[in-house]
């Protein structure tokens, strides 16, 4: 379906699933009435799409119309229970390339309660990285695993764009946020990428927190922060924390940025139990419109939509969930909040700080070419699955079979049982078996593929295999027992 509101930019829209339709249908009539320039397309998502067989709620058309228009305004979906069904939003940011995730998490202080009334801080999120590749598996009968893929592109990637954004809307600082105190290798990439390319941004300050304390100090004290940059796990959790101690998750929207196509919406979930009753609150699409006016270049407009917006707020029209008879002074349903956004066109708040986008959001990000390093192999980590021999028996049994290569530790789940192990250690049925060269001298594949071989000849079944290397010479790999 394609509508037109005053034609010019073309955009998919997708109304969805739950309140989606009603909060889309007063976000589209205030961006009408701030007079946006827009040819819509309207595509199918969600709950309709999964009952016809599209496993991630959308048909290769609806796909085709995105990559067409470039630009995504999404309303939330319902995902049915039960295996066999995609993530229709991890389908859509991997497909087209959409790396940032971008969440201003601002609090509106005294018209929405917050025990923070001066937090203002945008969350910049990797998308498409981190253990949201989805590469899980069964490994035996009491072990499955999880891998957490984390790119030198990647990192660079996304915490350029985090600095770019600090830049291009004057921000003093940014934070990076990891836990390189226990994953060395991935979160210890990204905290070097951090601080290789905060040397680049001399105007704008830069620091790293290991990310547990640096979350706490986020929902103790967020006038600390500025802009923070994260790998996708921690930035998944940490923005909707934001948002809510901001005011609330209902208020917050969504830039999902690629170099290509990018995706705008609210935060929240399409809430099934609400839909129909023409209640929800439209402000978390509206504000996901406003960033997408923003990204198209219609920035008088974004800027009369969410000034009036702010004074909607300030007056004390407010929707069910942020309403308090302290300070609201009309309980007002998803279409009259839309209608009392649209009567403000053209006016800004009094207290509340105004916005004026003035300067077109067009960052583009360029890798670093890099020198590859020279990669060398000096061993294998060979997972096996063993149940009834001790780690002793195991052990004696795989320095029979080393060869060439010398059984160096072993380890389960991440601990290292043998040699010295201790008899407190709780042990499963899954087993890393660490083969090193012997005087480290670099190793070949097919003297590691003769190695599984002499293994499985002897009953020992390799789960599977991790190359060990060096890197300029410098391990690759994580030298022993988790911390």
């Amino acid at each position: 379906m394609s509508t037109s509101l005053n034609g010019s930019t073309p955009i998919t829209v997708a109304r969805g699933d739950g309140i989606g339709p009603e909060i889309m249908e007063a976000t589209l009539r205030i961006m009408e009435a701030a007079g946006a320039s827009l040819d819509i397309e309207e595509i199918s998502i969600g709950e309709a799409m999964y009952e016809q067989g599209f496993t991630a709620g959308l048909s290769p058309e609806a796909l085709e119309s995105i990559r067409r228009t470039k630009v995504f305004l999404k309303a939330p979906i319902t995902t049915p229970q039960g295996g066999g069904f995609k993530s229709l939003n991890v389908t859509i940011r991997k497909t087209f390339g959409m790396y940032a995730n971008i969440r201003p998490c601002i609090s509106y202080s005294p018209f929405v309660a917050t025990k923070h009334p001066v937090m203002d801080v945008v969350i910049v999120r990797e998308n498409e990285e981190d253990l949201y590749a989805g590469i899980e598996h069964r490994q035996t009968d009491e072990v499955v695993q999880c891998l957490k893929l984390i790119s030198r592109p990647g990192c660079e990637r996304i915490v350029r764009y985090a600095f770019e954004y600090a830049r291009v809307h004057e921000r003093r600082k940014v934070t990076a946020f990891s836990k390189d105190n226990i994953m060395k290798l991935t979160d210890g990439m990204f905290h070097a990428v951090f601080d290789e390319i905060a040397l680049e941004y001399p105007d704008i300050e830069s620091e790293h927190w290991i990310v547990d304390i640096g979350a706490a100090k986020l929902a103790d004290t967020p006038e600390a922060f500025d802009v923070i940059v994260m790998q996708n796990l921690y930035g998944d959790i940490l923005s909707d924390v934001a948002a809510q101690i901001a005011g609330s998750v209902g208020l917050a929207g969504s830039a999902n940025i690629g170099n290509e196509v990018s995706m705008f919406e609210a935060i929240h979930g399409s809430a099934p139990r609400r839909a129909g009753q023409n209640v929800a609150n439209p402000s978390g699409l509206i504000l996901g419109a406003v960033q997408m006016l923003v990204h198209i270049g219609q920035n008088d407009v974004a800027t009369a939509v969410h000034n009036a917006w702010l004074r909607t707020i300030e007056d004390g029209v407010h929707t069910y969930d942020t309403y308090d008879e302290a300070v609201s002074t009309a309980k007002v349903s998803t279409s009259g909040f839309a209608d009392a956004v649209i009567e403000r066109i053209g006016q800004r708040p009094a207290t509340l700080p105004a916005v004026d986008y003035r300067v077109e959001e067009k960052i583009t990000i360029k890798l670093t070419e890099r020198i590859p390093a020279t990669k060398e192999q000096v061993g294998v980590d060979v997972f096996v699955d063993e149940r009834n021999a001790s780690v002793d028996d195991l052990a004696s049994k795989l320095m029979g079979l080393a060869g060439e290569f010398r059984l160096d530790m072993i380890t389960n789940r991440g601990q290292k049982v043998w040699p010295g192990g201790a008899a407190e250690t709780l042990c499963t049925d899954h087993w890393r078996c660490r083969f090193l060269t012997r005087n480290d001298k670099p190793t070949t594949a097919t003297a590691v593929a003769n190695l599984q071989w002499r293994l499985a000849e002897s009953a020992i079944s390799p789960i599977k295999t991790e190359g060990l290397f060096l890197f300029d010479g410098e391990p690759g790999f994580s030298k022993g027992q988790g911390q």
